[in-house]
């Protein structure tokens, strides 16, 4: 059973900050440029554990200018066969891409290896100037196995996909603005609240249609329009959906209420003068 909440002590290479409604993770190992360890995929599973039975939306950045370098190659050299069938890393990602509410991947610095496919696991990704993309997994004898290479064709299109993972094509912030693998570039000193306004926007919507809508969007084509429909009916039995329209359709009425008052004071004024 997960925690009713996190406490930062217990992480040793994540920086851990809850808010009412969000979770801020912050990779923190920059002594090897946040490359991702054993010891990080463990703490990113107990967060994980913790927002799958308490729904918050994610995001995720880096420290000191660096969101993730990649795996931590030491400890990559040694994995074999079996490790490799165990996806270590591949595992934590599909976790992260199936939490119930967004994710967000803020961008600063080098993003490449396991940290750029950690980074396509998210629902959107924002990124700063100096930002450097891609996959050199081919140039180190292996592939990239934790999402890559197949999550990257969906994001920017198989020609670019293949670029990076065949070519080993390392995008810089406005190319990958460009290819839609970004959706935003900052300066650094305003990445952060740039990612924290996008979770404001995806927090003044309902949350309940949020996740359903995250899980609709993710499901397989075949599912289509079925799932559609039952996720529907669940949204129109909720008591937000019957909140949330009589809101609108009472802010309607009273721009209409506005509009005639304001229309009756002009004839009047009017009048007055004529």
């Amino acid at each position: 059973m997960a925690a009713e909440t996190l406490d930062p002590a217990g992480f040793s290479t994540l920086l851990v900050e809850q808010r009412e409604d969000r979770v801020v993770v912050v990779l923190n190992r920059p002594e090897v440029r946040n490359a991702i360890d054993q010891q990080m995929v463990d703490e990113l599973h107990a967060v994980c554990a913790y927002l799958e039975q308490h729904p918050r939306i994610l995001i995720i950045a880096g420290a000191d200018g660096v969101f993730a370098s990649g795996a931590d190659i030491g400890q990559l050299r040694e994995r074999r066969r079996d490790d490799a069938l165990q996806g270590i890393n591949s595992t934590i990602f599909v976790r992260i891409a199936k939490l119930p509410m967004p994710v967000i991947a803020a961008l600063d610095g080098f993003c490449l290896g396991g940290g750029a496919e950690l980074a396509y696991a998210a629902d959107f990704r924002i990124g700063t100037p100096s930002i450097r993309i891609g996959n050199p997994e081919t140039g180190l004898g292996i592939l990239a196995a934790a999402g890559a290479s197949w999550r990257l064709k969906e994001l920017v299109g198989e020609p670019v996909a293949k670029e990076m993972l065949l070519a080993g094509a390392v995008l810089r912030a406005e190319r990958a603005l460009a290819v839609n693998l970004i959706t935003e570039i900052h300066e650094p000193s305003e990445l952060m609240a740039a990612a924290h306004k996008l979770a404001d926007r995806i927090a003044a919507q309902d949350p309940l249609a949020v996740r359903i809508t995250k899980s609709v969007f993710h499901a397989p084509a075949e599912a289509h329009p079925l799932i559609d429909q039952l996720a529907q009916g669940i949204l129109f039995e909720s008591q937000a959906k019957f909140d949330r329209m009589q809101a609108f359709l009472d802010k309607k009425s009273d721009k209409k209420s506005d509009k005639k008052s304001a229309a009756k004071t002009a004839d009047n004024e009017s009048e007055k003068k004529n």
